[in-house]
């Protein structure tokens, strides 16, 4: 016997038996997947067994989505939009930084480009490394 692993409980046996872990090798079977993991989230009362099986389900689709539906990389402008509304701010909340309303809706426009001291500081203001707001 292997020191450290414990035997699965006839629930988690269950749950294994009507819906197989596998590996994530199409649109398909990635439907089902998730499909399987809201119908149990569905149902309430999460069990510890329930939670050890979503984390298996949800590894397979974190890595059938690494590889086969990369996240986009956005810089720049788009960073900063898609910050902006992840935030739930508007371009006035950012005059501190960018001096003007109407600066900061030029910069999301593309009509401006952001300047060093810009990205240092929506790099602070955002928490991330100004790295990411290089074009």
């Amino acid at each position: 016997m292997t020191i450290g692993l414990k035997n699965p409980s006839s629930y988690y046996m269950e749950l294994i038996n009507i819906f197989p872990p596998r590996p994530i090798t199409n649109e398909a079977e990635l439907i089902a997947t998730q499909n399987r993991i809201n119908y149990i989230l569905d149902k309430g009362n999460i069990t510890q067994d329930d939670k050890d099986y979503l984390k298996v389900l949800g590894t397979l689709v974190y890595d059938y989505e690494e590889k086969y539906e990369p996240m986009p990389t956005l810089k720049g402008a788009e960073l900063l939009k898609a910050l902006l509304e992840e935030s739930h701010l508007q371009p006035k909340d950012l005059v501190d930084i960018c001096e003007s309303e109407s600066t900061v809706l030029d910069i999301l426009n593309g009509k401006r480009q952001l300047t060093d001291n810009q990205i240092k500081a929506l790099a602070a203001f955002f928490q991330i490394s100004p790295s990411y707001f290089g074009e």
